[in-house]
């Protein structure tokens, strides 16, 4: 089968780390001044860090590719020395991917005398969890979901409970909270940029999942038009950037906020509003707003 996946031209990068938090399924790291694909196996081939690389390091190449091989993988990390074979172990460990992590750590035993580097100590530090550290920037960016959150498969569907969080008591029943939806439709495939509610607004792009984590998210829909996406499950996603580029130049919006969830899958959405910016006629202030999993405001910027 065909498969695409990243490919990175390490004489260009210089490890700055700018790929690293829009990697949507956290398989890039810097690791020993280079950005690195430390997981064949986690690479959706969305290609969400191309656009990232202001050395234009990484690019996107279509392979006939069989079945995930971990052997093949391992053999090809070795040779990048053991901060590599850490992160690459570790991140089969936090994707609950035990048996190829078990196979790697296999392969690894029975070459031990080849290895230039200590094999127990790796498997000590994949053991305790101890891949190599962030730089603080970046690690600030993985703890608030920019680069990954851990968990089985997607980082952003891993299971969370939230015991009772948020739930009315029966002394207090919560009473209706109106709407401050102004129009419909709002899905991004459904709405006419050239529509009336549109015009001269200050549009809020949010993601699908937005206003079921947040309790008052119509308090910060007030005044806005709204539109609504999933950077992730979506398809013809092109068609979104055209929209946005058209309520941009013809509605003549007055700004664009970007709420997204603190989920790695959710940054394709600031991406897309961005790539629309761009490449509009006119400029208008972008703001951004990354929402926790419990619905509170993580971060917020103007970018």
């Amino acid at each position: 089968m065909k498969r695409k996946i990243i490919k990175i031209d390490e004489s260009k990068c210089d490890g700055c780390g700018v790929c690293v938090p829009n990697c949507h399924e956290g398989a890039l790291q810097i690791i020993d001044g280079k950005a690195r694909l430390i997981s064949d196996l986690m690479c959706d081939g969305l290609g969400a860090c191309l656009g990232h690389c202001p050395q234009g390091a990484i690019t996107m190449e279509e392979r006939e590719a069989e079945a995930y091989d971990e052997l093949a993988v391992i053999r090809e990390m070795i040779p990048k020395g053991r901060n590599t074979v850490v992160a690459h172990l570790s991140h089969l460990k936090e994707h609950h991917e035990f048996g190829y992590l078990k196979q790697g750590v296999r392969y690894l035993q029975e070459h031990r005398e080849e290895l230039d580097f200590d094999l127990d100590e790796v498997i000590a530090r994949v053991h305790s969890g101890k891949a190599q550290k962030k730089e603080p920037a970046m690690a600030e960016a993985h703890h608030h979901g920019d680069g990954g959150c851990g968990g089985g498969g997607c980082p952003g569907s891993q299971e969370v409970s939230f015991e009772e969080a948020g739930q009315p008591s029966e002394e207090a029943p919560a009473q209706p909270t109106p709407s401050q939806l102004t129009h419909w439709p709002v899905q991004m495939h459904l709405i006419n940029p050239s529509a009336a509610c549109y015009q001269n607004a200050d549009l809020l792009l949010a993601a699908d999942c937005v206003a079921f984590a947040m309790g008052d998210f119509h308090s910060f829909l007030k005044n806005r038009a709204l539109a609504i996406a999933c950077p992730k499950l979506d398809s013809n996603k092109e068609v979104y950037i055209q929209k946005l580029i058209s309520l941009i130049n013809e509605a003549q919006v007055n700004t664009i906020t970007v709420m997204k969830m603190e989920v790695p899958c959710c940054g394709g959405l600031l991406q897309m509003a961005q790539m629309a910016q761009s490449n509009a006629s006119r400029k208008v202030p972008v703001k951004a707003v990354t929402v926790g999993i419990k619905g509170d405001i993580i971060k917020e910027e103007w970018i």
